[in-house]
């Protein structure tokens, strides 16, 4: 038996002594008997099967299969994805400060962080990734890749990268630093008198940054009206949504309450300072990807009847999950309450408890949601996410965008015009032409870009279905078939706002950052332009938050 075994049967034992002293004191025989039976059978497998097995491997599936039962927050962290994880609940990693994704056989360098490593050190995207301090990485996956870029700060860490345009290839030295991703990507004015703030994530102190922002443009402007932008904030820490939530409401107040299993978590948040603000009018922005702490912001605002919510309806995930140590520097991540927001709801959208027969987890039922009031007895509904007060559809990405964008051709497009233009004109201000878009369509003349359409999919079932009823049928429908071919060719043309505003986006990044990006962004923002016409329209913004004549 090899010491790697050893000290895990040893500490299993251990583990099995505890566990059962709790789990007899608590009439939980079954989690004892049951860890037995697990421990038992490993110890038997790894001695006896005939070849040589992982230990480790093995195990780290187990878990993974047992967690999957749950719902997907509970997982699993081992060691070498603990820089990860604490970038998603402090914003801070030791790195080199560069998003990277998979590319063929390699990775790549998606997108520098301004002023640290990767971008001092002269990284672009586009650049390919063929070795690290000597070895090659070819053919490993961008976790592989990322838990060697990233660790202790003040490690040097060598790279040689092959940059597209180029025949030389290039070796690259710098030094890991803690990298610290900005909460705020962007925040200005955007209309008179109108501030704007984007959150990305909760992360630790994420809200003194709102705060010094909103504080900053108030100095420097005659602010009357404040956008929160919260779309596609996936969340993150719990005490920061309430934190955020006490800049613009009063002392003492309830923003959200948790109730679990363990009497522990069945705790209320209140907030515990006086506001910064608490009668500027505001406005939340959220789409469906608004989520977790997210939706205690945006569903606190909107119970409390302080804020107007636009956008679309949000993700609906009402669980909190706690971090807890483990061995070995492993830690789990696991579910422990539902929330609920001032008014009494849960806006938890997917049942994970009551799976249906084939595994799948079905959403709350319309006819199981509750309707709750608000603060001035508007009506809303828990069980699915947080409603808008008004609802703003964005056109949905064709399949001709959905191809572009996983093939990366708008992402290698870019890679080839950084190569020959050293400069574009500011953010706002920079056009996609109809001559720079031809050069795009020119681009993608030899490159493989195939898609279905749903006509397409719809109209293959029934030729299928056609050749088993009617054959002579079939012959016409292939005719359509060819007829729709023809007019799909002309898909690069009919969605050409869509893969341009793709394109504007990921040139925006490569000569401006993030900040870049998300100015170009608001250019043509239908739910922005729907917050600035109600911030400037005080009667219709009291109107939205007055008493709802339906409510009873």
């Amino acid at each position: 038996m090899n010491t790697m075994f050893k000290k895990f049967a040893f500490w299993t034992a251990v583990g099995i002594i505890s566990i059962s002293s709790f789990a007899f004191v608590s009439g939980y025989f079954e989690v004892s008997k049951n860890l037995d039976i697990f421990t038992s059978l490993f110890r038997e497998v790894n001695i006896y099967y005939v070849d040589e097995t992982k230990p480790g491997e093995m195990i780290e599936k187990a878990i993974d299969s047992m967690l999957e039962d749950l719902d997907p927050y509970t997982t699993y962290i081992p060691e070498s994805e603990i820089e990860d994880f604490r970038f998603q609940t402090t914003g801070q990693y030791g790195g080199i400060g560069a998003v990277i994704r998979k590319n063929g056989d390699y990775v790549i360098i998606a997108e520098p962080y301004k002023g640290f490593p990767a971008d001092n050190a002269g990284l672009k995207a586009g650049d390919i990734l063929l070795e690290i301090d000597g070895k090659p990485v070819k053919g490993k996956s961008t976790q592989d890749v990322s838990s060697v870029l990233k660790g202790q700060p003040g490690v040097e860490v060598n790279l040689l990268i092959e940059r597209p345009g180029t025949d030389k290839l290039i070796e690259k030295t710098f030094t890991r630093e803690e990298v610290k991703v900005k909460s705020i990507p962007y925040m200005g004015m955007v209309d008179d008198g109108i501030a704007y703030v984007r959150l990305r994530s909760f992360t630790r102190n994420c809200t003194n940054e709102v705060k010094e922002a909103i504080t900053q443009l108030k100095d420097e402007n005659d602010v009357k009206g404040l956008v929160l932008d919260l779309r596609s904030n996936p969340g993150g820490l719990l005490n920061e949504s309430v934190s955020l939530c006490n800049l613009f409401i009063d002392k003492n107040q309830e923003v959200v309450s948790t109730k679990g299993k363990i009497k522990d978590w069945e705790k209320s948040y209140k907030t515990s300072k006086e506001p910064l603000d608490k009668e500027l009018p505001l406005v939340v922005l959220i789409n469906q990807s608004s989520a977790s702490a997210s939706e205690i912001v945006s569903g606190t605002m909107q119970d409390l009847d302080r804020g107007v919510i636009i956008g679309k309806k949000s993700f609906g995930k009402g669980l909190v999950q706690q971090s807890r140590k483990l061995s070995y520097n492993s830690q789990l991540k696991v579910t422990v309450a539902k929330y609920y927001t001032p008014s009494g709801r849960c806006i938890q959208a997917l049942d994970y408890a009551h799976r249906n027969d084939d595994g799948s987890v079905g959403k709350v039922a319309d006819s199981l949601k509750t309707a709750f009031q608000t603060k001035n007895g508007r009506t809303v509904y828990d069980g699915g996410g947080v409603d808008p007060d008004i609802v703003v559809e964005r056109e949905s990405y064709a399949e001709i965008v959905g191809s572009l964008v996983s093939k990366q051709l708008i992402f290698d497009y870019a890679t080839e015009f950084v190569l020959e233009n050293d400069s574009i004109d500011a953010p706002g201000v920079y056009k996609i032409t109809d001559e720079l878009y031809e050069d795009f369509v020119a681009f993608l003349s030899d490159k493989d870009y195939e898609y279905e359409t749903h006509t397409e999919k719809e109209l293959t079932k029934l030729i299928e279905r056609a050749e088993d009823e009617y054959a002579d049928f079939k012959v016409d429908l292939e005719e359509l078939q060819k007829k729709l071919l023809s007019y799909k060719e002309d898909d690069i043309h009919k969605y050409q706002s869509q893969i341009s505003d793709l394109i504007l986006s990921e040139l925006m990044v490569r000569y401006y950052y993030q900040e870049g990006r998300v100015i170009a962004s608001l250019a043509d923002d239908d739910v922005l332009n729907e917050a600035i016409s109600v911030l400037n329209d005080s009667d219709r913004y009291e109107g939205i938050l007055s008493v709802n004549p339906d409510a009873k």
